[in-house]
């Protein structure tokens, strides 16, 4: 009794059941599923953080430019100052729709002739521009939400081949005793908490950067809406 003890002591103190001894102790197997889970955790957290700052900084652009538009300045002097190439999805929404207004204006006739074609081609250009500027900042949101789905599998997958070797340990050595399990198990199971690490964070930012991106949208919508009744009423004016 005393040298099975003994012997379990030993196996135990050979192994290092830190997360970097876990690491190197694991198969390749393991290891591999390890060095996956832990680059899309680095992965995931560069979009969250990428995405936080850059929706801060639209919502920012976002507000100066309603500021300078609703300041009671000429709508084409906003736009030369503006330029063809807006910073931000609402100035690029407002833009489009000038420009519209502007090769319309340039042909020459009455307003009134060409006011319905007018109104449905900025009201197209306005959407086309919504949805392309939305489609950017959505862009690599995908990554997290397939994070969030399948991290944990993955991290399962790793404890399942861990606890397989456990029991492989168990039949060739012919011993049941706690030090022998103890390494494989110990590897499933950080395996699993690198899938939880890598997964649950992804679903939290996912869903919160998905409202937010929800709601600059709709901001990018209201305003199109608005631009486009203001076009309307100056076009009524001109006939």
């Amino acid at each position: 009794m005393d040298n099975a003890v003994a012997a379990a002591g030993m196996v135990g103190a050979a192994h290092d059941f830190s997360m970097w001894g876990l690491f190197m102790q694991a198969d390749f197997i393991v290891k591999s599923v390890m060095i996956m889970l832990f680059g899309l955790s680095i992965w995931c957290w560069a979009i969250i953080i990428e995405k936080f700052l850059r929706l801060r900084r639209l919502n920012g652009a976002a507000t100066k430019f309603e500021d300078n538009f609703w300041s009671g300045g000429s709508l084409d002097t906003l736009y030369d100052k503006i330029g063809g190439t807006p910073q931000e999805p609402m100035s690029a929404v407002f833009g489009a729709a000038m420009r519209e207004w502007r090769r319309t204006r340039d042909i020459g006739g009455t307003m009134s002739e060409r006011s319905g074609s007018l109104m449905q081609r900025i009201d197209r250009v306005m959407d086309v521009t919504v949805n392309r500027e939305m489609t950017r900042v959505e862009r690599q949101m995908t990554v997290l939400a397939s994070t969030a789905a399948t991290a944990p599998f993955i991290g399962l997958f790793g404890t399942v081949w861990g606890i397989m070797n456990s029991f492989q340990s168990i039949a060739l050595s012919k011993n049941t005793s706690l030090a022998v399990v103890a390494p494989g198990i110990a590897e499933a199971l950080f395996a699993t908490a690198l899938g939880l690490v890598a997964a649950i964070p992804a679903v939290i930012a996912y869903n919160k950067i998905t409202r937010d991106l929800d709601r600059y949208g709709q901001r990018l919508d209201d305003f199109a809406t608005e631009f486009s009744a203001i076009i309307s009423r100056q076009i009524e004016g001109r006939d």
